[in-house]
């Protein structure tokens, strides 16, 4: 079994009170795809440019990662650059670079068609849809989004979420989809909308998972010191939809068990800049620090 990925792989440049680098691994694709290839093998759709650094596709290759669908075209690399100041939930853009991303038409290869789990990163609706259309029969389908693609493409990313088993997004994301301030009241309001279920990224406050008859609220996991946001949420996506991905009934106890995962691998990769804590990161490791999640929440 595989789960595809569909997204972004992007050279960033960060600031944050720890630090700054300059054009570092990034991307929604990239972050999901390194954390969830601790627990499957991942399928990754993507495009870079001539100036996509050798470096980075031999780590990616390193790790339980197919490159057969990463394109490398004529022109400059993706590149986002941004910075936090103390409150690091909130990302300052300086400059987004598009380059080769803005002409993104994701054609998925003839063998990832039969791709049995779908995560479909944040990019444009509609091309979220047409790879929608050349999946075969996929058994679950993530999506993410960002308030850009709900300001300015509501209708294509509400034709998108109708087909969609679950709905990824932040707490923000989600009351302004919903239009309701209140985020349980807003995830209700989502499910409305087509998937089965909605799963709400909170950042330092943890993450809320609805479906019909069904609630689950998960705080994070305590870091004394957060290095570096930057892909936090994809990240989440990559580890909860991987390890999901091994409980083919995905009954209500293994999703939640996966939010778990989801958080776990997470936590990790906020403690360094790009994926550089995951480089590190053993299987050992995450097991250790889901039995203390574990057991820090249980009461």
């Amino acid at each position: 079994m595989s789960i595809l990925v569909v997204g972004s792989v992007a050279l960033d440049s960060i600031r944050t009170p720890f630090g700054e680098v300059e054009d570092i691994l990034g991307g929604s694709a990239t972050h999901f795809s390194v954390a969830a290839s601790f627990f499957n093998r991942v399928r990754l759709v993507a495009v870079v440019g001539e100036d996509f650094p050798p470096e980075h596709i031999d780590f990616l290759a390193s790790r339980n990662i197919d490159l057969g669908g990463l394109k490398r075209v004529p022109g400059k690399t993706f590149r986002w650059k941004g910075y936090y100041e103390f409150d690091l939930n909130d990302a300052h853009t300086v400059d987004t670079q598009l380059n080769v991303f803005e002409d993104f038409d994701p054609d998925i290869p003839e063998e990832y068609r039969d791709s049995e789990y779908v995560f479909l990163a944040n990019i444009h609706p509609a091309l979220q849809l047409k790879v929608l259309e050349q999946m075969r029969s996929p058994r679950l389908v993530v999506c993410d989004t960002m308030n850009f693609w709900i300001e300015s493409q509501r209708q294509a990313l509400l034709e998108t979420i109708a087909r969609v088993d679950y709905l990824l997004l932040n707490d923000a994301e989600a009351r302004q989809l919903a239009d309701e301030p209140n985020l349980v009241a807003a995830g209700r309001k989502l499910l409305t909308m087509g998937p089965r279920r909605v799963i709400i990224k909170k950042g330092e406050h943890g993450v809320i998972m609805l479906g019909k008859g069904v609630f689950f609220s998960l705080p994070a996991y305590p870091l004394e010191t957060v290095f570096d946001p930057t892909g936090a949420g994809d990240s989440f996506g990559g580890g909860f939809l991987g390890s999901l991905s091994r409980y083919p009934a995905m009954s209500d106890e293994e999703v939640r068990r996966s939010i778990v995962y989801g958080s776990v691998v997470a936590s990790y990769n906020v403690e360094s800049f790009s994926c550089d804590r995951l480089r590190d990161l053993t299987a050992e490791e995450i097991e250790d620090r889901y039995r203390e999640f574990t057991a820090i929440t249980c009461f």
